[in-house]
C-alpha cells in the first residue's frame, strides 16, 4: 500500500466522518498543531533517562492524541475521548511537581538543563495548540469543551516540569532581569508568562 494518495495536492483534507476541509481551515489547524505538540513531547521523552516520567509522557501522548481526535470531529459524530477525568489527572500532577518549587515573585527565562529546555518547548506548543484551538470558537466550529480544558492544562503542566526539571538537575532559575514583581496574587501555579502580565 502506498503512503501517498494524492488527495491533498488541491489543498484540502478530509475530517473524520468524510467531511471536505480546506487544510487551512481552523479545525485542520487545530489538529495540527496539537499533532505538533504530541511530535515535541516524543522528543522531550526520548531525552529521558528517567523511566517512571518517560512512561508518564508517553501515557500522555495518548491522551494528546485523543485530544487531536476530538478536534478532527465535527458536531460530535462520534463520542468524544477527552474527558474532565483527564483534566483532574494533569492537574494532581502539577500539584506534585509544583509543591517544593521556591514561590516565583518574577517571570523566567525559559531553558536551563536540556530535559527542561525541552518542557519548556512542549509548553509553548500546548499554548500555541490551544490558540489555534480557539480561533474554532470564532468560526463557530462544534468541539468538545473538555479538549480545550485539556489543552490549557497542558502548558500549566510542561511549565511545572520544566521548574521541577531544573531544580531537580540543579540548574538555576534565570529571572528576566525587566520583570516587574508578578504573580503576588496567584496561590497556586502559573504557566506561560504572556498569560500573567498585569
Amino acid at each position: 500500500m502506498k503512503i501517498y494518495t494524492g488527495y491533498g495536492d488541491t489543498g484540502m483534507t478530509r475530517l473524520v466522518g468524510g467531511t471536505r476541509a480546506k487544510k487551512n481551515d481552523s479545525r485542520v489547524a487545530a489538529y495540527g498543531s496539537i499533532d505538533t505538540l504530541n511530535s515535541q513531547v516524543g522528543y522531550a521523552a526520548s531525552l529521558l533517562c528517567d523511566e517512571t516520567l518517560k512512561q508518564e509522557l508517553l501515557f500522555l501522548q495518548q491522551k494528546i492524541f485523543n485530544c487531536s481526535s476530538d478536534f478532527a470531529v465535527p458536531d460530535e459524530i462520534r463520542p468524544y475521548k477527552v474527558t474532565k477525568e483527564m483534566i483532574e489527572w494533569l492537574e494532581n500532577r502539577i500539584d506534585v511537581y509544583w509543591e517544593n518549587l521556591p514561590r516565583l515573585s518574577h517571570f523566567i527565562l525559559p531553558g536551563g538543563s536540556q530535559q527542561a529546555a525541552a518542557f519548556h518547548l512542549c509548553r509553548c506548543s500546548a499554548r500555541d495548540a490551544e490558540r489555534q484551538a480557539a480561533a474554532l470558537i470564532d468560526d463557530g466550529g462544534t468541539f468538545n469543551p473538555e479538549a480545550l480544558r485539556f489543552l490549557n492544562r497542558l502548558s500549566d503542566y510542561f511549565f511545572a516540569l520544566a521548574r521541577w526539571q531544573n531544580q531537580r538537575d540543579g540548574q538555576p532559575e534565570r529571572i528576566y532581569e525587566d520583570s516587574p514583581p508578578v504573580f503576588e496574587k496567584r496561590n497556586k501555579y502559573v504557566s506561560d508568562p504572556s498569560e500573567n502580565k498585569e
